[in-house]
């Protein structure tokens, strides 16, 4: 893309943005209010609530636990399936004025499969589906399916059989080679990586003696994650050769600038929204006058500039 488009437009694929600022799965709710352009300022995308095939209560007891520097959450995928996110949430969705993307937790081979075809009648409304790896593969012992490239490989395969449109795939950092895995996915056909996920943690109530959380673990996300998904972002960037989007503690301009430095084109931004809605606008801000401080006309120029220092 030419910088004349303006200093902040962004290419993923077939996709055009206006900025590189997408919020991430999970954030945003379904009102209508907040799919008004008045509520995405600087916003280039905006990913949905996962949806599953069938609806889904998700997890009871604490969700949501805050640590000193990000957030633990234990949500559970609760959605109401697919059905209902066709009939009572893609009128207000797609009625927005940034692109928006369809995050579909991978469940077993056949439901993924039917969720995916359920969405992809829907290919003229729908810009494009992220594909949530992270999630766990019941028919692989409860191991998430991104876990190992054979795995990513067989549900981003499923995935692209059913859905015709753009698909980003988003990896979980659990995975012991995220660099096999991200091939893994491309080789598959998806058009772009997200990286990553949530890193697994917990905490322990110390005045009942127990684990926060009723599953134990919970993903834990926010700022001090941020180094080690930059790690992630970089070590895809050496080997993939379509787009990576960076996820994980992006919470500030220099945290986006940093992510597109080692090789990102985007970044999404999730747990800085509980603390500021503004942050899409604030980090666009940022960015724009880090370009004018270096004399640069538009983002394009620092995409993969660390790389090349």
């Amino acid at each position: 893309m030419n910088c004349h488009d303006g200093p902040l437009k962004t290419e993923i694929g077939e996709m055009n943005l206006r900025s590189p600022i997408i919020i991430s799965s999970g954030v945003w709710p379904y009102d209508r209010q907040m799919w008004e352009p008045s509520a995405l300022v600087g916003t280039g995308a905006v990913c949905t609530k996962a949806v599953t095939l069938m609806p889904r209560e998700g997890n009871s007891g604490i969700r949501v636990w805050e640590t000193p520097s990000g957030m633990l959450n234990s949500i559970g995928l609760q959605n109401s399936g697919v059905d209902s996110f066709i009939n009572d949430y893609l009128p207000v969705v797609s009625g927005a004025d940034v692109p928006f993307v369809v995050n579909v937790a991978a469940e077993r081979p056949q439901e993924t499969e039917s969720t995916l075809r359920k969405l992809d009648s829907y290919r003229d409304i729908i810009p494009c589906v992220e594909l949530n790896i992270s999630c766990p593969n019941v028919d692989g012992g409860g191991m998430a399916w991104g876990m190992s490239p054979e795995g990513t490989r067989e549900v981003v395969d499923i995935a692209r059989r059913s859905w015709k449109g753009p698909l980003w795939v988003k990896l979980t950092p659990q995975a012991s080679d995220i660099g096999s895995v991200g091939l893994a996915a491309q080789e598959a056909g998806a058009d772009a990586l997200v990286a990553g996920n949530t890193w697994l943690g917990m905490d322990i109530d110390i005045n009942n003696a127990k684990p926060v959380f009723e599953r134990t673990f919970a993903g834990l996300s926010g700022p001090s994650v941020f180094p080690l998904a930059l790690r992630v972002v970089w070590d895809l960037c050496s080997v993939v050769d379509i787009p990576v989007i960076g996820c994980g503690g992006v919470a500030d301009h220099r945290d986006c600038i940093a992510m597109i430095m080692a090789g990102a084109s985007a970044v999404e931004t999730g747990t800085s929204m509980f603390v500021d809605l503004d942050t899409p606008a604030m980090m666009c801000r940022g960015i724009k006058k880090y370009l004018s401080d270096f004399g640069l006309s538009c983002i394009s120029e620092i995409k993969g500039s660390a790389r090349r220092s």
